[in-house]
């Protein structure tokens, strides 16, 4: 594909309207900040599954509606039904004249092969990256060490399926009696076997053995990030096999680990957001969630480029350290939790901050 470098796409924003045929053209209406006016426009490519998972997307939405309130500006939504979808959306958006994007927001690993040839033919344009590097000035990556986070949790985990654990609650209308059973078992539900997926894994897992090296941890993937009943099955499964708390990384599908824990009287751990909030009628059996600041990333990217301080070519890693993950207990059922829990949480975070604990990447190294 011909590059095309600052000069051409100039010239193609001016008077290439006709190469667009994307339907973005007025879509957010107003002024355009390319063009001297006093809005930036924002465009954001989510990740598949969409918006509406009460997880990763919507962490994302979070940060530019944040970004929307706080500064002048507008951003547009843009949701690839598939893999395939990602590369023609970073490109409608790159090429669109009205509104002009200053910044182009591309969310989850997903989208990184597609960027890397984007970046470099629209190099005039700004991109920010989640869950991915790539390296072109015209793009700011972040990363997150999930596998910190998600240490916290499963420590969590570990401390609670060895306790006897009680609680009953209600949560939009319906009451729930759950408590640990005394097997030792937990599990993990992730959406697709990718290497970031195994960072929830892997981190979850070490977490566990650091609370308990007896307890047992089983592992299984759902195949997708949209597909709560599948995740439910799988839940049942782990549940009915003994396990008392599930971990999900799944996206959307790990909605259906929720009902699942409702259904046998037992717990989950949520991800990405706090999801006791974010899916509040599940709230009565989330323990905690492991919250992934997606959000703090859009926000951060979007300010700079208002304050016209982008910092193209640098990459973020975000952990425990930089508040980029941290373990939020449940706000139904997380003040149960015993507080000599939090406390021995509390250490364990502090020992990961100092290097004192490195967490694993890759399951098989815990």
């Amino acid at each position: 594909m011909e590059k095309i470098d600052a000069g051409r796409r100039r010239m193609l924003k001016v008077g290439g309207a006709g190469l667009l045929g994307t339907g973005l053209a007025g879509c957010i209406g107003g002024g355009g900040g390319g063009g001297g006016g006093s809005t930036t426009n924002v465009g954001m490519v989510y990740a598949t599954g969409g918006l509406g998972d009460n997880s990763f997307n919507d962490m994302a939405h979070k940060g530019v509606t944040r970004a929307e309130e706080e500064f002048s500006v507008k951003s547009k939504d843009t949701e690839p039904s598939s893999p395939s979808d990602v590369a023609a959306l970073q490109k409608k958006l790159a090429r669109s004249t009205n509104p002009d994007y200053e910044l182009i927001s591309c969310i989850g690993f997903v989208q990184t092969t597609a960027l890397k040839k984007n970046a470099k033919n629209f190099s005039d344009q700004k991109f920010m990256v989640v869950d991915s590097v790539v390296e072109q000035d015209n793009v700011s990556s972040y990363t997150f060490k999930e596998h910190q986070g998600s240490f916290q949790v499963g420590h969590l985990a570990g401390l609670l399926t060895s306790k006897d654990f009680q609680t009953t609650a209600s949560a939009e209308g319906t009451e729930v009696k759950a408590s640990t059973n005394g097997d030792l078992k937990v599990g993990f539900v992730g959406g697709k076997e990718v290497p970031l997926i195994k960072k929830f894994e892997a981190g979850f897992k070490a977490g566990v053995k650091h609370a308990n090296s007896d307890v047992k941890v089983t592992s299984a993937y759902v195949g997708g990030w949209s597909d709560p009943g599948k995740g439910q099955s799988i839940a049942n499964s782990m549940y009915e096999s003994g396990a008392d708390i599930v971990y999900h990384s799944a996206g959307g599908s790990g909605n259906g680990v929720f009902k699942a824990a409702q259904n046998k009287g037992r717990y989950a751990i949520g991800v990405d957001s706090d999801q006791s909030k974010s899916l509040p009628k599940y709230s009565n059996v989330v323990l905690a969630s492991m919250v992934k600041h997606v959000d703090n990333a859009v926000y951060r990217s979007v300010k700079r480029t208002v304050n016209g301080n982008f910092d193209g070519g640098s990459i973020h890693s975000l952990g425990l350290k930089k508040d980029g993950v941290e373990a939020v207990y449940g706000n139904k059922i997380g003040s149960e939790i015993p507080d000599s829990v939090k406390s021995k949480l509390d250490s364990s975070r502090k020992k990961i901050v100092n290097g004192d604990i490195t967490v694993p990447t890759k399951p098989k190294n815990v």
